[in-house]
């Protein structure tokens, strides 16, 4: 089960977080394979963590793997996980993103 931001409980949705995923890789070089081998490490690691998962703790590891496969999926899913309000908070988490990838 998933805890919603509102406190509302509801079934855990491979398909639902696979639309979500898929809506921030269009248009991007990223196979249907990708996507759903992504959808399937995000389920397989909250498999036994009990029966409640947040989705704040979804989109938390959603943002990790897409970090690593496609940075404007990532920044996309991020506007929409962190609730963007404006372009001041795209370019705070482009720089992030930008500074985590400098070495040392």
């Amino acid at each position: 089960m998933v805890r919603k931001r509102n406190g509302r409980l509801e079934p855990f949705s491979p398909a639902k977080l696979s639309a979500g995923i898929s809506a921030a890789l269009a248009d991007r070089p990223v196979s249907g394979s990708s996507i759903e081998r992504l959808v399937e490490e995000v389920e397989a690691s909250f498999r036994g963590s009990g029966s409640h998962v947040t989705s704040e703790e979804i989109g938390r590891v959603v943002l990790d793997r897409l970090r690593d496969l496609d940075e404007v999926a990532y920044v996309r899913f991020a506007s929409v996980y962190k609730e963007f309000q404006g372009a001041a908070d795209f370019e705070k988490e482009v720089a992030a993103l930008e500074s985590a990838e400098q070495p040392g």
